[in-house]
């Protein structure tokens, strides 16, 4: 192996070591714990709300949607 490929994997090898450290901190640290738990509820809400209310969503994207590709067509022409 020639000096620049030995720099190079001795580069990749700290960096692999640093993402790993940095991995593990990020998993084993329990001082964001309250915050996590909190996004989960309110993502959980979100589906829960978009799950009652599928059709009125869907109706609003149709229309939406049926009001942008209007528009777009007589913008071009």
């Amino acid at each position: 192996m020639n000096e620049f490929m030995t720099m190079v994997y001795v580069n990749l090898l700290m960096l692999g070591n640093r993402l790993k450290t940095g991995m593990q901190e990020f998993l084993y640290d329990e001082q964001g714990d309250v915050n996590i738990v909190s996004i989960v509820v309110l993502m959980g809400i979100a589906v829960l709300l978009a799950i009652l209310f599928r059709e009125q969503i869907q109706s609003l994207l149709e229309s939406l949607f049926s009001t942008i590709s209007g528009n777009a067509e007589s913008a071009v022409s």
